[in-house]
C-alpha cells in the first residue's frame, strides 16, 4: 500500500529533488504554537514533519532537544494531546507527518489503541528510538494494521549484517544517524557519510534520509547530494527556542527552513 510518505518520496524522485524533513517537538513552547509551525514549515519548503513527543527521559536527544521537551511538558503536552492535534491539521495539510516518540509513552497508551488512534489522526509513521527493530515485534502488528510505517535507524557503526537487516525492516524511509552521539552534534566527516549511504542504497530501494548534525543550509545542500532525504532537528528548535516570544515567529522559522530546501535545490544536479 502506498501511502504520503511513499508517494511524496516518488513525487521528489520524479522531480531530481530530495526530501526535507523538519523536525519539530510538539507542544514547544505550547501545542497552540506547534499547528501553525507545521503549516508556516510545509510552506516554506519541509517535505515531511517529524513531530517529537516530549518525554522525560530522551536518550537520544541533546540539550537543544531536551530544553524543547521540557517546555512542552511544563505546557502540558502529552501523547494524548498531540493526537487531536494531528487530526486537525489533517483538515488543512496533507504533508506526510512522522512521530518520534519513546516507547514508554505508547506503552503506556497502549500498543493497540495508540496505533489506532494515530492512524485515525492522521499520523503516517513512527520513530521510536529506543526500539531496535529486533525488539520491535510486539509494536509491527498494530502498526502494520493501521497502516504506520516503522522508521527505524541506522548508526554508523552497524556492521554490514545489521545493515542489511535495518534495511529490510524500515519502512517509508530509512533513517541514517550519521555520526555517534546525540542530537545537535556536528558531521566531522562528510566522506565518511557518503560512503556509509552508498552502501545502504545497495541493499535497499527504500529512500535513505541522514539526520543528526545537519544544522546549516551548506550541510544540508552537501548532504543532500548524498541521500534522499535530509532530516533537520536541533537548528529548526533553535530557532523556535530564540523566538518563543515573537509574535511572527512560524514564519521567521519559515524563513530558515526555507533556506535550507533553497540550498538543497541549488545543490541538486542539473538534469
Amino acid at each position: 500500500m502506498t501511502g504520503r510518505i511513499e508517494t511524496t518520496f516518488q513525487r521528489l524522485q520524479q522531480r531530481g529533488e530530495k526530501a526535507l524533513i523538519a523536525y519539530l517537538m510538539a507542544g514547544d513552547p505550547t501545542l497552540a504554537d506547534t499547528e501553525p509551525l507545521v503549516l508556516e514549515i510545509e510552506k516554506a519548503g519541509a517535505d515531511i514533519i517529524e513531530l517529537g513527543v516530549p518525554f522525560s527521559d530522551p536518550i537520544a536527544d541533546g540539550p537543544v532537544i531536551q530544553l524543547a521537551a521540557e517546555r512542552a511538558l511544563r505546557s502540558g503536552t502529552s501523547l494524548r494531546k498531540i493526537l487531536p492535534m494531528v487530526k486537525s491539521l489533517r483538515t488543512r495539510t496533507q504533508v506526510p507527518i512522522v512521530l518520534m516518540v519513546y516507547y514508554n509513552s505508547i506503552h503506556a497508551m497502549g500498543l493497540e489503541s495508540f496505533c489506532r488512534e494515530a492512524s485515525a489522526a492522521g499520523v503516517d509513521g513512527l520513530i521510536v528510538p529506543d526500539m531496535p527493530p529486533d525488539e520491535a515485534g510486539p509494536l509491527k502488528g498494530p502498526a502494520a494494521a493501521a497502516g504506520l510505517r516503522l522508521v527505524f535507524l541506522l548508526a554508523p557503526t552497524s556492521t554490514p549484517d545489521r545493515r542489511n537487516y535495518v534495511a529490510k525492516e524500515s519502512q517509508g524511509f530509512l533513517y541514517y544517524v550519521s555520526l555517534t552521539g546525540i542530537t545537535g552534534a556536528q558531521i566531522q566527516n562528510m566522506a565518511e557519510v557518503g560512503q556509509n549511504v552508498a552502501k545502504i542504497k545497495k541493499v535497499t530501494r527504500t529512500p535513505v534520509a541522514v539526520g543528526f548534525g545537519v544544522s546549516t543550509p551548506e550541510d544540508a545542500a552537501r548532504v543532500s547530494a548524498m541521500a534522499d532525504g535530509v532530516i533537520v532537528g536541533s537548528a529548526i528548535v533553535k530557532q523556535i527556542a530564540a523566538r518563543q516570544q515573537d509574535p511572527d515567529m512560524p514564519e521567521k522559522v519559515g524563513l530558515f527552513v526555507g533556506s535550507l530546501k533553497a540550498a538543497m535545490q541549488q545543490a541538486r544536479p542539473a538534469r
